[in-house]
């Protein structure tokens, strides 16, 4: 029998039933960019990896504002977190070069929103293949790099110079 070792997986698993507070307030606050994985601060909202991806370069794009939901972000607000998308987008097909996207929110606890008291984007690289049967038997995620290094590649890609 062969094992997979993923030691980051124990830490969703204890941190399900964290205490209180936001992890995305937490990341913009704290100032500690690297260590929360956070790639780009725009002036409203900003670009974080996810510490439990689906895939290599999951990205999510954050409003700085705490609110639950899209209806209640500022328009200016919402505009930046598209332009972020969109610099998001073009930074993982550079750095990763994947075939497809999945974009999106979840709205809501019972929509599957892991962090539903603040709204934010998912960016989602896809390749052909990229979902098999570890995923679909085991429900595990194999990922081919540790997110230090992916936190180095994105922040290293991301246009400073031309973010909105």
């Amino acid at each position: 029998m062969k094992h997979l070792w993923s030691p980051w997986r124990m830490e969703y698993i204890q941190d399900h039933t964290r205490a209180p507070g936001c992890i995305f307030c937490e990341a913009w606050a704290g100032g500690e960019d690297e260590r929360t994985l956070l790639v780009h601060r725009g002036q409203g909202a900003f670009v974080i990896l996810n510490r439990f991806p689906y895939t290599s370069g999951h990205l999510m794009i954050v409003p700085v504002t705490h609110l639950p939901t899209l209806e209640e972000v500022p328009l200016p607000t919402l505009t930046e977190v598209m332009a972020l998308t969109q610099a998001a987008l073009t930074v993982l097909r550079q750095v990763y070069r994947p075939q497809a996207f999945n974009v999106g929110a979840n709205i809501g606890e019972l929509a599957g929103a892991g962090i539903a008291q603040h709204v934010h984007l998912h960016v989602v690289p896809r390749w052909a293949g990229d979902t098999n049967f570890m995923a679909t038997l085991a429900q595990t995620r194999v990922l081919p790099e540790a997110l230090d290094e992916t936190y180095r590649r994105l922040r290293a890609a991301w246009p400073e110079s031309n973010a909105p």
